[in-house]
């Protein structure tokens, strides 16, 4: 504060720019999102702003919350399957020789790179009926029955005679594998940053303790990451719940998220009023969950001071 007070220019060059940036850019459609949710139709396009609360209340219908229910639940899956696959990933880049850790870190990243479109678009090269994915299981369907006929089981027909390719897109699995995939970096990252920190001979104790390496793991590894899991599922949960591309164009007819029926009500149906209300209904949630990880924060802080 005190270099601040002394040169005062540098801190009014070097911080209004971004503040500028971030009211007019950012806090100011914000905030006339906000109070278009208080508005109704006056025609077909003019807004009329009311101070109604009816379009919140009309995203109370049933229909909607079941929409919101299950972007909830795919975020949700996507979060589970993320840390699940993750935190292995995260662990072996950490306990990797200082030669490897650098390559394995950038194969994190380099998703980044590459357009969400053009990634999700590989995806269904892969997940569609004649895909990579189903020309791999149909090649191991073709092996495992050239083994059985050698073994002179090939007559009993135990795989079948041909093989179906599985419906792999278009429903609210391919929804959740994309999710995952896109995210999926979002849930190493932060657990890489907290497990490079972990004392490894915390584990070796527990370890010379006679503790198990599941049990180690699970009573030193675990809460000692506790911070990056927090981090990384905030980090995937959050755009999961927001996700309109991929839904889009992986899901069917009954896979569409909440962010998706907010396109609709901009674009096809032009009500710009329920529209503005869902999306600060899904910004409330987004708020929730923050919340919900600054609660956990200052337990941890907490139990740490004590």
């Amino acid at each position: 504060m005190e270099d601040w007070r002394r040169t005062p220019l540098v801190f009014w060059v070097t911080s209004l720019p971004p503040t500028l940036w971030l009211v007019v850019f950012f806090l100011i459609p914000l905030a006339l999102v906000w109070v278009m949710s208080f508005g109704e139709l006056d025609g077909l396009i003019d807004i009329k702003i009311t101070g109604t609360l009816a379009n919140y209340a009309r995203a109370l219908d049933p229909l909607y919350l079941e929409v919101f229910g299950k972007s909830l639940v795919f975020a949700g899956f996507t979060t589970v399957i993320s840390l699940l696959v993750g935190f292995p990933v995260a662990l072996a880049i950490v306990f990797a020789s200082p030669r490897w850790r650098p390559i394995l870190l950038l194969l994190v990243i380099l998703p980044f790179w590459t357009n969400l479109l053009i990634r999700t678009y590989a995806l269904i090269a892969v997940l569609r009926v004649r895909g990579f994915a189903n020309f791999s299981l149909e090649w191991l369907w073709d092996q495992g029955n050239t083994v059985l006929a050698l073994m002179g089981l090939g007559s009993y027909q135990l795989l079948g005679d041909r093989f179906e390719p599985l419906e792999l897109l278009y429903n609210n699995t391919a929804v959740v594998i994309g999710l995952v995939y896109v995210h999926m970096p979002f849930m190493i990252l932060p657990l890489y940053a907290a497990l490079e920190r972990l004392d490894r001979s915390l584990i070796e104790a527990a370890l010379d303790l006679g503790a198990s390496q599941f049990r180690a793991f699970l009573t030193v590894v675990v809460p000692l990451a506790l911070p990056g899991i927090i981090s990384g599922g905030i980090l995937v949960f959050i755009p999961a719940l927001g996700s309109f591309l991929t839904p889009d164009l992986l899901g069917g007819t009954d896979s569409q998220m909440i962010a998706n029926v907010i396109e609709r009500q901009f674009k096809g149906a032009n009500d710009w009023p329920f529209g503005a209300a869902l999306s600060f209904l899904l910004m409330y949630l987004t708020f929730a969950a923050l919340t919900v990880r600054a609660l956990v924060n200052r337990r941890a802080e907490r139990r740490g001071g004590a």
